[in-house]
């Protein structure tokens, strides 16, 4: 039961935020009484704490396979890209920022373990695609994989980004483009341009 409340927790949050979702929404979308959940979960922030955990381990399960096909790095860059859109439904409640509004300790708990994964699977991508001769070889590699993750972290930014403006896949294909446009060789910007057209035609 307990991972079935976390299954529709999940949807739920990702489809209409954090803030919205009661503990009734979820028993009457679960068939089941408040007093279920409770037993399982005490409040709905330990519910929220769970459910961001199992999603975090999904994803990062989904990424740590994508990077262990040891694909083209920039063809990696886009496919990582398409899982975790994929898996956040497109965002379309912004959940990440409203988990940093109306709970910021998970948040931060989050961004920490976000951080570590994203840290790792960069940095072996910007050196792959250094040794594959498709990124510039007198980049930082820390700094830029820093500055990689900050960045995808500010498109979450519904101040920055209001999703009336933006749809977060947009956001992303921007961002992605951004990034490699500034680190990619000739070379990679071959690649780079053949997977943007290849993007375009299959919208």
């Amino acid at each position: 039961m307990r991972d079935k409340i976390i299954n529709k927790s999940e949807e739920l949050f990702l489809n209409f935020g954090f803030k919205s979702v009661t503990m009734d929404d979820l028993a009457n979308e679960l068939g089941i009484s408040k007093k279920t959940i409770y037993v399982h979960f005490p409040n709905k922030t330990k519910l929220v704490e769970a459910t961001t955990l199992h999603m975090f381990e999904t994803i990062s399960c989904g990424i740590d396979c994508i990077s262990q096909l040891k694909k083209n790095p920039i063809e990696e860059i886009f496919d990582i890209k398409q899982f975790v859109m994929e898996h956040l439904k497109n965002e379309k409640s912004s959940p990440q920022y409203q988990l940093q509004k109306y709970y910021p300790k998970i948040f931060a708990t989050l961004k920490t373990k976000q951080f570590d994964v994203m840290q790792n699977c960069v940095t072996e991508n910007l050196n792959r695609g250094i040794k594959l001769e498709l990124y510039r070889d007198n980049i930082n590699v820390d700094f830029i994989s820093r500055l990689y993750f900050n960045g995808m972290v500010a498109l979450k930014d519904q101040d920055l980004f209001p999703l009336k403006s933006f749809s977060m896949n947009s956001l992303m294909e921007y961002y992605i483009e951004y990034h490699l446009r500034g680190i990619c060789t000739s070379k990679g910007l071959e690649t780079l341009t053949k997977l943007l057209k290849i993007n375009q035609i299959n919208k």
